[in-house]
């Protein structure tokens, strides 16, 4: 591929006799990696069952290499959340947060969505996680993939860094930005992220990312925990960002990374103070991991910081919807959900434990999606589909993934079962895939228009 003429030079004064490893690396094919989704299967479990050939990713415990002649976002485990696709190195940044479940944690340059995604299954889908993306077209993307692989715990937001950290200051245990950057790193993986290249972009790049930080702090509790990440090579993104994060902010302590599976240190050197705990960040290079070039520091904030005085959020569904939800609950669930729903003209909503009020704000989607009351019944989302387990539900309708009848499913077809049963969660080898109803002898398809298979 072409690569700038700018960028090479640079990287060849950067790199020294490393630069030919480096370059090499852009003559091979770009890795591909997907991640399992361990609120739906555990990786020991998916490792047996997976219909691809897979190879673990060292630095990620959920992750795993595919071959690239494999197809897995056209098969029905992709449609039931059963993985993420994601590229390898960017795994490594939700492991350097691990965030514990019951925490409040935000993930402030959330979209597409698949450190979310990760961040919520380390959370076990407890506590409360904030996924904000300032885009109005990529928030949709990520509200998509939040539903799909099953997170409850999520609200997911499109507002400026500014307007959260107006809102919620000294409110979060752990904060990741995964900034936007000039994409250095991706240039394998998206060659026309190389066309947009320049210094100046790099610079323009590093200007942003400077004032998303100062945000992100403002935002973040006594002891609370940071993670920087960017998918770009240029110190002025990377080391001399932290380096500036540092001076800025006296109390922040960089926390040490492991390096497994070939990730590097950071480099100091390439920073005007050379403060050698920047080593402490780590740097994914594609000449010495399976993966695309990634950039992760992580820090902790010790200046003391008032407790957050805003107001939660409190439920205002109307009785006459919460009855009939409850209705359809008793009659198809073997389970009862707690929480506080809130309905959004006639859909409820269940928010995360611990919520604060939204007012004001643009939510894009807020915890589980339950449903719609429509006249004097209630219909249950896609969303409340996949966050179940098959134990949870009165009736199944399981379908075997190698078989026609998921595929036709998925194109939005009706089934034949001879039953009566009304509302079934109709599965994938045991897996939630959506709902359908069950009406003299036909399943009616309720699988999401806008998702189904052309």
């Amino acid at each position: 591929m072409r690569l700038p003429e700018a960028f090479v030079a640079k990287m060849k004064k950067l790199l020294h006799e490393e630069a030919d490893e480096f370059f090499a690396v852009y003559e091979n094919e770009k890795t591909n990696g997907l991640r399992v989704n361990p609120l739906k299967t555990s990786p020991d479990s998916w490792a047996k069952m997976a219909p691809f050939s897979l190879t673990p990713v060292p630095f990620c415990p959920t992750g795993f290499y595919y071959d690239r002649s494999e197809q897995p976002g056209k098969h029905p485990y992709h449609a039931a959340g059963l993985y993420y696709i994601q590229e390898p190195s960017a795994m490594a940044v939700a492991e350097a947060l691990r965030p514990a479940p019951g925490e409040t944690v935000l993930d402030l340059c959330a979209a597409p969505g698949g450190k979310t995604t990760q961040l919520g299954a380390m959370m076990e889908n407890k506590g409360l996680l904030v996924a904000n993306e300032i885009h109005p077209k990529r928030v949709k993307a990520l509200a998509e993939n939040v539903e799909r692989l099953g997170l409850t715990n999520t609200v997911v937001v499109n507002e400026t860094p500014e307007a959260l950290a107006e809102r919620f200051p000294g409110f979060f245990d752990k904060i990741l930005v995964d900034a936007p950057c000039s994409g250095e790193g991706m240039f394998r993986k998206e060659e026309e992220a190389a066309s947009f290249w320049s210094q100046a972009y790099v610079e323009e790049c590093a200007a942003r990312q400077r004032r998303i930080l100062q945000s992100a702090y403002a935002m973040l509790k006594e002891g609370g925990i940071l993670v920087y990440s960017t998918c770009t090579f240029s110190p002025e993104e990377n080391e001399q960002t932290i380096e500036w994060l540092l001076q800025t902010y006296d109390d922040l302590r960089m926390v040490p990374i492991e390096k497994t599976g070939g990730i590097e240190p950071g480099r100091p050197e390439w920073t005007k103070t050379n403060r050698a705990e920047l080593e402490h960040a780590a740097r994914l290079w594609p000449h010495r991991v399976k993966g695309e070039g990634h950039f992760i520091a992580k820090l902790q904030k010790q200046r003391p910081t008032a407790p957050w005085n805003g107001r939660r959020a409190k439920a205002n569904a109307p009785k006459a919807a919460i009855r009939l939800y409850r209705q359809f609950e008793q009659a198809t669930l073997r389970t009862e959900r707690h929480g506080t729903v809130v309905s959004f003209g006639s859909q409820l909503v269940m928010l995360p434990e611990q919520c604060p009020d939204w007012s004001g704000l643009k939510v894009v989607r807020a915890g589980l999606h339950l449903g719609e009351v429509k006249k004097e019944r209630f219909e249950p989302n896609h969303a409340l589909a996949l966050a179940l387990r098959t134990d949870e539900v009165n009736h199944v309708l399981d379908l075997p993934s190698t078989g026609h009848e998921i595929i036709r499913y998925w194109h939005g077809e009706t089934l034949p079962t001879g039953g009566d049963r009304g509302w079934l969660l109709v599965t994938v080898d045991g897996y939630p895939f959506a709902w359908g109803k069950e009406v003299k002898g036909t399943v009616k398809n309720f699988y999401p228009k806008g998702l189904r298979l052309v």
